[in-house]
């Protein structure tokens, strides 16, 4: 389930929308990654993502990879923290659905 907003939204705003952040670094930049991100301050981190909510964030660090969720209806806010990582992480950005969102568009889509 998605967790709830933190403030409402009125119902003319756009509606934002979740991303999914995968990431996976290169062993040769690897220790670079985990050294700046495990100096960042809590205010470094939510300066790294203007306009961007993280809902969550989980790291493999044997494998350098790892997975984001967001909330955003900027797409360029979203495209830009991933830029800030550009010199040492790959990172595939793409919207996802949560379960209820998904259940409505099948049901809409196959007439369910």
């Amino acid at each position: 389930r998605r967790p709830p907003r933190s403030t409402p939204k009125p119902s003319s705003a756009a509606s934002d929308v979740y991303k999914r952040q995968t990431y996976s670094s290169a062993p040769n930049v690897r220790e670079e990654g985990y050294k700046a991100f495990a100096q960042m301050s809590d205010a470094d981190d939510a300066a790294d993502h203007p306009g961007v909510t993280l809902i969550g964030r989980w790291h493999n660090l044997g494998q350098g990879s790892g997975v984001a969720i967001c909330e955003s209806d900027d797409a360029a806010a979203v495209h830009a923290w991933a830029f800030n990582w550009n010199k040492i992480l790959d990172v595939d950005v793409a919207p996802v659905l949560d379960d209820d969102e998904c259940r409505s568009l099948v049901r809409a889509k196959l007439g369910l």
